[in-house]
């Protein structure tokens, strides 16, 4: 089993807007592709201004995230770029669960 990791800092003026249409709209839209079995939406413990999320997608096959990130990502990471322009910063790891 593995997780896709999305980690996503925000500026201050766009965090209730952000979380409510990840909860909403993305992570539904996500978990729609089929290819993961679980999510969650952690918020990093900081006393930086800006807010950091790790948005966490567990899937069984690598082969799986490769299939998401070809038929999916492209898409739905573009909705997100166009709704939250400039005001976020974002990178994605992939995880082993041990």
């Amino acid at each position: 089993m593995f997780i896709y990791n999305v980690t996503v800092t925000l500026e201050k003026e766009i965090h209730a807007d952000w979380l409510k249409w990840m909860k909403e709209i993305h992570v539904p839209d996500v978990m729609r592709t089929g290819l993961f079995i679980e999510n969650k939406i952690c918020k990093l413990i900081t006393e930086e201004t800006e807010t950091t999320y790790a948005i966490q997608y567990t899937f069984r096959e690598m082969d799986d995230l490769n299939k998401y990130n070809k038929e999916f990502a492209p898409r739905l990471q573009q909705d997100h770029r166009e709704k939250f322009k400039n005001k976020f910063a974002a990178f994605r790891t992939v995880l082993e669960i041990i």
